[in-house]
């Protein structure tokens, strides 16, 4: 049996890599396009990797065909907001029609289970309560609208075709191996290298931070007990708004506010994400252990290695 992973070179899909290989003794493959968010050092020695845009039909059929995975974890997106403003086409082609044709792959060479690994962004604002799995989509910026698109696409396989497909959808995800355009490492980078840390508007949207080892850990259970053909939210329990998790960054390192910088904020920015994570909670029996404080000392510390 083969477990193929999409987007293991990146942030989430590398660390995912990391804590799978300790979970099974199945075959682990890897495809990844390496963008300039990736990195083929985060792969763990003994997980084939093979360089592959999703979207190329002859090169992914290849390995289809090679290892004929019984589990695909789609972790591979286009993921800055920033980026998809500027230009959204390298996200309708990735995050779209890179995912039908695993979709399409996936019936082909009967995969057992298609776990894709998507956003709380699809569900858009809420000002107050929380979005659970039966919230309506309402995207608000290309990024999120594209991650919408592949989330509809997967369900729609799995309800016209019978593909075995589950949709998580996850807050904001921080820890080791995060690329530094992402709010969490750029503060810390920053800070690091003596710059200031830019702030949009008034800093005060709320996100709901996960550490990245509890995700991990939330998507092995819905590889072994999530019920095909639903969705579970993961999120980290830790709403704060991001004036304020700059404060504890800076506290931590031992910087003053005066390294805040207020920027132009950005256009549509959402205001809130929240969801609620009662479904996996109790249906999974999964729930985040790792604090913010917690989380982000760990994740300090990596990147000051990494500097």
């Amino acid at each position: 049996m083969t477990v193929l992973v999409t987007g293991g070179a990146g942030f989430i899909g590398s660390n995912f890599l990391h804590h799978l290989i300790t979970c099974t003794t199945e075959e682990v493959i890897c495809i990844d396009k390496l963008t300039y968010a990736a990195d083929w050092h985060n792969i763990p020695d003994n997980v084939k990797f093979y360089t592959t845009d999703i979207a190329d039909e002859h090169n992914c059929e290849f390995v289809f065909k090679k290892h004929k995975p019984s589990t695909v974890f789609h972790f591979a997106a286009e993921s800055h907001v920033d980026n998809s403003i500027k230009d959204c086409t390298e996200f309708i082609y990735t995050n779209v029609l890179g995912t039908v044709n695993l979709l399409n792959l996936s019936l082909k060479y009967e995969v057992q289970k298609f776990i894709h690994i998507s956003t709380d962004e699809v569900y858009g604002s809420i000002r107050e309560g929380y979005f659970t799995e039966n919230s309506n989509y309402s995207p608000r910026n290309p990024y999120s609208a594209s991650k919408a698109a592949s989330d509809h696409f997967v369900m729609a396989y799995h309800n016209t075709y019978g593909l075995p497909a589950v949709i998580t959808n996850c807050s904001n995800n921080y820890g080791p191996r995060q690329y530094k355009e992402k709010m969490i490492p750029k503060i810390i980078t920053n800070l690091l290298q003596g710059n200031k840390i830019p702030v949009y508007g008034d800093g005060k949207q709320v996100r709901d931070w996960l550490y990245v080892q509890d995700h991990c850990e939330a998507l092995i259970e819905v590889w072994f007990k999530g019920k095909v053909g639903q969705k579970y939210n993961i999120g980290g329990e830790c709403e704060i708004q991001n004036i304020d998790l700059v404060r504890m960054i800076l506290d931590r390192m031992n910087m003053k506010e005066d390294m805040v910088e207020y920027v132009k904020d950005r256009p549509g920015h959402d205001r809130r994400y929240s969801t609620d994570i009662t479904k996996i909670r109790y249906e999974l029996k999964w729930s985040p252990k790792i604090s913010l404080e917690e989380g982000l000392e760990k994740t300090i510390e990596w990147y000051k290695q990494k500097i």
